[in-house]
C-alpha cells in the first residue's frame, strides 16, 4: 500500500480520525444461536492476537465493552431493554438506518487519550448477509471494530479475501499489516494528524 492509500483508510468528510483500542476487548454477542458463539469469539481472538492484544473475560470498568448485535430489522433495536440509555437518540438513528437501507452500523466511545473505550456494532442479516458463513461475518466484523476506519475504507473492497488453497475467509495481507502497525506500542492510540498515516506506512514496511 502507498501512504496515500493508508491515509484514505482513516480519512473522511471530517478529516483524518484514527483510534485503536486502549484496553483489552470484552465482547458480548446478541441475536445468535449458542453454537455460533465459539466461532464469533474465535474470530475476535484471532484479530486481537494479530494486534498483539487479547480478548478478555471482563472489563473492570464496563464489564463488557464491545456489544455486537445480529438482527433482521432495525426496528428490533427499539425493543432492546436499556439500549436507548446507552445510545442517546436511538429512535432517530434507527429511522436513519431504515431510510438508508443500511446493513451495518457501528458507534464508538473513547477514553481521555482518544483511544477506543467501547463499541456498539450492529449487523442486519438481510440482503445476502444472512447467507454468509458465521466465520466470514465474524472475521469481517472483528476487523471493522479494531480501528476507526473511514466509512469509505471497505466500500469497494472487503477487508477479507479467500485462502487460495482452502477457500476459507482470511484477512487481506495489507489490511493485516495496517492493524499490526496500528497496534505497535510506539504508535499513538489516537491521532487526527494525516502525517500519522505516513508513520503507519513506515511501520508496515519495517
Amino acid at each position: 500500500m502507498t501512504p496515500e492509500e493508508v491515509q484514505a483508510l482513516f480519512e473522511g468528510d471530517g478529516g483524518y480520525a484514527f483510534a485503536r483500542w486502549g484496553r483489552q476487548i470484552v465482547p458480548v454477542v446478541f441475536g445468535v444461536e449458542d453454537e455460533s458463539l465459539p466461532v464469533i469469539k474465535g474470530a475476535f481472538e484471532a484479530v486481537a492476537r494479530l494486534a498483539g492484544t487479547e480478548v478478555a473475560e471482563t472489563d473492570p470498568e464496563l464489564g463488557a465493552n464491545l456489544m455486537l448485535f445480529f438482527l433482521r430489522d432495525w426496528g428490533e433495536l427499539l425493543d432492546v431493554p436499556n439500549l436507548d440509555a446507552m445510545l442517546p437518540g436511538l429512535p432517530d438513528t434507527v429511522g436513519r438506518l431504515e431510510r438508508a437501507g443500511a446493513s451495518q452500523y457501528r458507534t464508538f466511545r473513547f477514553d481521555e487519550a482518544g483511544a477506543i473505550r467501547a463499541c456498539f456494532a450492529f449487523l442486519r442479516m438481510s440482503g445476502g448477509m444472512e447467507k454468509l458463513p458465521a466465520e466470514t461475518l465474524a472475521l469481517g466484523e472483528a476487523v471493522r471494530v479494531m480501528l476507526t476506519w473511514s466509512e469509505a475504507a471497505f466500500a469497494e473492497a472487503s477487508p477479507l479475501a479467500r485462502h487460495p488453497e482452502t477457500a476459507a475467509a482470511m484477512l487481506r495481507p495489507e489490511i493485516a499489516g495496517v492493524i499490526r502497525a496500528a497496534y505497535d506500542p510506539v504508535m499513538p492510540p489516537a491521532s487526527t494528524d494525516p502525517a500519522h498515516a505516513l508513520r503507519l506506512w513506515a511501520r508496515m514496511q519495517a
